[in-house]
């Protein structure tokens, strides 16, 4: 079979992708994967074939100096500037990934690439498969919406939170969405397209259970984790690893939002233990930190993880999922988003502390935070955890799952053209 991959987002986005192409690929499929430049590095070292989609979602982004004080001004000009990189580059994206997917068997998307995907979907005629890493895609009644802080409510109003979530997902695509369609095809689109497709989840069941109400074809497949490259670290990172495993710290791309007050509170909290520290999407440089971290840029986290104590960071599913298979302890200090979800997750599973709002910029109330990860109960439940999750075969399942969704769709239509 032959698949159209397409996302839009950070290397978070990218980098679980990068695994089911690998995947779909060592079973005899053809792929080929549509993405930010700056997120490729991982496909194409795994021998996906990839191509660049048009713009830069960094530019989204207030990569600036970290002296720079973050104004809120900042923080609602980032939702801003990501629609206005939507529809600037939405009908570039249709051209090139229906190009791609007029000769594919289906068309794979995730993230803000949702607009892609559907309308590929109605305009090709082809079967659309939705991938996602947060279990947002359908309401249940068992969770609120991942984008929500954990919340206690009633089953009808955790439902009511994935329909409205989904409602402010199709937000960035309201107006982008209809005008480049028209402007590829030619057609006008009176209203949001149905999101009746099937999903696939790259999540590990060790953290969400599929829930039962979900459609048949809502499938939490476990985390799709990318096979290792032959990386070797650099002659630095490998002496200062050394003998004694370090605290890993890094924010991935919301590392933009970093300032020099929350990099204080991170330094005091660490009291001068040694620290792996990625710089993720920021300016962050040697000037503003002490000797005792070591800025390590481009790091594959499956390799970095299984080498250090404990890990520190904003909560991303992808940087979550590694670090539990890992099976190390997490303090995870988040930004917003789906980041407060795997959090809380990662707090039930005894696997890290309960995380506070604000706590990036607290010294007092990250080093409790750390103290509590450094206990002994809390590194065994993250090893459990990781032996678990170890036993998950996320991407077999989705590959699976996949040709399955493709098999049935071409029965159903060989049997339409029989009648």
């Amino acid at each position: 079979m032959r698949f159209s991959v397409v996302t839009v987002g950070s290397e978070g986005d990218t980098r679980p992708l990068a695994a089911l192409c690998r995947g779909l690929l060592d079973h005899g499929h053809d792929v080929r994967l549509f993405a930010d430049d700056s997120t490729l590095t991982l496909p194409r070292a795994l021998g996906v074939s990839c191509e660049v989609l048009r713009g830069d979602i960094k530019s989204s982004l207030p990569v600036v100096d970290p002296r720079q004080k973050l104004r809120f001004s900042d923080l609602l000009r980032v939702g801003k500037d990501l629609k206005a990189h939507i529809a600037s580059n939405s009908a570039a994206w249709l051209r090139a990934v229906g190009e791609h997917g007029a000769h594919s068997d289906a068309i794979l998307f995730s993230s803000l690439a949702l607009s892609v995907g559907v309308t590929l979907r109605d305009e090709l005629a082809k079967p659309a498969i939705g991938l996602a890493f947060q279990p947002g895609g359908a309401p249940t009644r068992e969770f609120s919406a991942p984008g929500l802080p954990p919340l206690k409510l009633p089953g009808p109003l955790n439902a009511l939170t994935h329909k409205l979530a989904m409602r402010q997902l199709w937000s960035f695509f309201a107006q982008s969405a209809p005008k480049a369609r028209r402007e590829v095809f030619g057609t006008i689109m009176t209203k949001r397209p149905a999101f009746d497709f099937p999903m696939l989840y790259g999540i590990s069941q060790e953290l969400v259970a599929q829930p039962a109400d979900w459609p048949a074809d809502h499938v939490i497949c476990g985390h799709w984790r990318a096979p290792m490259t032959d990386w070797r670290p650099p002659r630095d990172l490998a002496d200062f690893i050394g003998e004694e495993p370090p605290i890993y710290a890094g924010f991935g791309s919301p590392s933009a939002f970093v300032r020099e007050k929350a990099l204080k509170a991170l330094v005091e909290a660490i009291a001068g233990r040694r620290v792996v520290f990625s710089p993720g999407w920021s300016k962050i440089d040697r000037s503003i930190l002490p000797d005792n971290f070591l800025i390590a840029r481009d790091v594959p986290h499956e390799w970095l993880f299984p080498r250090c104590s404990l890990a520190i960071h904003h909560g991303g599913a992808g940087t979550t999922h590694t670090a539990a298979r890992a099976g190390v302890p997490q303090v995870i200090l988040p930004f917003g988003g789906d980041q407060f979800f795997w959090a809380g997750r990662i707090a039930a599973r005894g696997a890290g502390p309960k995380a506070f709002r604000g706590a990036a910029g607290k010294a007092g109330v990250i080093a409790k935070m750390i103290s509590f990860a450094q206990l002994d109960a809390t590194r065994q439940r993250a090893r459990e955890l990781g032996l678990a999750m170890a036993r998950e075969d996320g991407v077999g399942k989705a590959v699976r799952e996949i040709e399955a969704l493709v098999g049935r769709r071409r029965e159903r239509r060989a049997a339409a053209m029989a009648v």
